[in-house]
């Protein structure tokens, strides 16, 4: 059991190798779900260009996860004045590890894999006993700790792909005895196509939607509401035609019917190699159309539900534990209409968005402080840097001393879909941060004057700074060095 004193960092070091002083290596891997998804049928997705950039440079969310003594590997180094601004609010940076290659539309995983400097300086790392955290653990980190030596602080990654599928989720709640939506698990055509009779008859014929998602689905894909017959068997017809044309009758799907939603939630939990499970904290989940917008926290939740959610993270952490697993786990739970807490309805068995935010919480935020996590969409006609950003928002960004502003927690997606041969064409960008304050009154008032900001500067300003073809950055870069290198600005 680890000291109580541990910070939240040091605490997965303990859970994860039995030494809070453990170096880590970290990797923003996000959506490492689609790796998972590979060779299973399920439903169909969708993404833009700039979306999957914007997707793949998350990977800078571990700047702020990782502690000093730790390194973080990037597809591009951060912008020096981001790195000075936080260190002006007196964080520890890690150091912080460049790809060789950075492609956009790959994952951190894979350009690290296709980067001999960046790999020589892991297989260093390596044999000074540092371990891989990544976002969440798949055949890439697999080989790229097989290629440097470095110590895996997660499960094998078919381990934790089988404990983060909706199906296992579903299961799990039906044998702990968790309320729960009525639904089916399937695993293959012939399941799903009864499932779907079976929920036409009953929750669509009692005019009640149905939900049809993808085990591997992730930020609102791979996910279908439906509320009529005809459209259900439309699905079931194209799930039918995919395993037909793959000649394997598996599938990984799960029918649900759609509760009546008050209040979405995440609540954390880590679970220790030596089988301990260490209750961290629940958060309002703010979703739009299924897709996590971000968190509000403390969760306004009542006594009663507090206590539940910890009994059923326990729960939760005890089959986990007996499945084989440790690491970071994040489940997405609801509160329905009727007051009603349905516990599950996935388990996140990976870092979360909620998991990135802990060490600024830590820092920031007193016993009355209160914060959302938030993120802007932006539509930008060129790059924009941190610095034309901070005169933007002058006035607005965190200042420690009244413990109020917006605290900017990754700025690599601000300029993410700007990468490539056509840098100087209109793009999507978005920036994420935490607004802190003392009530949720002055929380509001801050996104509205952000939000006004925002769109008045950059709809009224003249293009950002011209595309540049970025230096080559060494692979093993201390992240002071690379706030004195304007050569490194990419």
């Amino acid at each position: 059991m680890p000291p109580p004193s541990l910070t939240f960092l040091e605490g997965v070091k303990h859970a994860c190798t039995a030494d809070a002083g453990t170096p880590f290596v970290l990797l923003g891997n996000f959506e490492v779900e689609d790796e998972w998804a590979k060779g299973e049928t399920g439903l169909p997705t969708v993404g833009g260009r700039d979306s999957t950039a914007i997707v793949n440079r998350m990977d800078e969310f571990a700047v702020l996860l990782a502690g000093k003594g730790d390194h973080v590997v990037l597809k591009s180094a951060p912008d020096p004045d981001y790195l000075a601004y936080l260190e002006g609010l007196g964080l520890d940076l890690p150091e912080i590890l460049v790809t060789d290659v950075h492609d956009p539309a790959r994952t951190v995983s894979a350009d690290a894999l296709d980067s001999p400097r960046l790999l020589a300086a892991l297989r260093e790392l390596a044999a000074r006993g540092a371990h891989l955290l990544p976002h969440g653990m798949s055949a890439p980190e697999e080989r790229l700790c097989a290629l440097t030596g470095l110590a895996p602080a997660l499960p094998p990654a078919a381990l934790v792909k089988s404990v983060n599928s909706k199906v296992y989720s579903r299961r799990v709640a039906g044998e702990l005895g968790l309320a729960q939506a009525r639904g089916w698990a399937c695993e293959s055509v012939e399941e799903f196509a009864a499932a779907a009779e079976e929920a036409g008859r009953t929750s669509l014929a009692q005019g009640r939607r149905v939900g049809v998602k993808d085990a591997y689905g992730v930020s609102g894909k791979g996910i279908v509401v439906v509320d009529d017959e005809r459209r259900l068997g439309q699905l079931v017809r194209m799930v039918t035609r995919a395993a037909a044309k793959s000649g394997d009758p598996r599938v990984s799907l799960v029918i649900e019917e759609w509760a009546d939603k008050a209040v979405d939630l995440n609540y954390h939990f880590t679970v220790g190699r030596d089988g301990t499970v260490r209750f961290d904290f629940v958060k309002e989940a703010i979703t739009e159309k299924g897709v996590h917008k971000g968190h509000r926290f403390p969760a306004r939740i009542s006594d009663a539900h507090a206590v539940e959610i910890e009994r059923c993270a326990a729960l939760i952490g005890e089959r986990l534990v007996a499945d084989g697993f440790h690491g970071v786990v994040g489940v997405d739970a609801i509160i329905t209409a009727d007051g009603t807490l349905l516990p599950i309805l996935e388990i996140n068995a990976r870092n979360n968005m909620s998991t990135y935010q802990t060490a600024l919480q830590e820092r920031f935020m007193g016993p009355d402080s209160v914060a959302v996590a938030r993120q802007y969409d932006l539509s930008l006609t060129g790059r924009l840097p941190f610095a034309g950003l901070r005169d933007h928002l002058d006035g607005l960004l965190f200042d420690p001393a009244p413990g109020r502003g917006l605290l900017v927690n990754n700025f690599a997606t601000v300029n993410a879909a700007a990468s490539g041969a056509d840098e100087g064409r209109p793009h999507s960008g978005r920036l994420y941060g935490l607004l802190l304050g003392s009530t949720e009154a002055e929380l509001a008032e801050l996104d509205r004057a952000i939000t006004d900001r925002l769109a008045h500067n950059l709809a009224h300003s003249p293009a950002h700074s011209p595309a540049h073809s970025p230096a080559r950055t060494p692979a093993h870069t201390p992240a002071h060095s690379l706030r004195k290198d304007t050569s490194a600005h990419v």
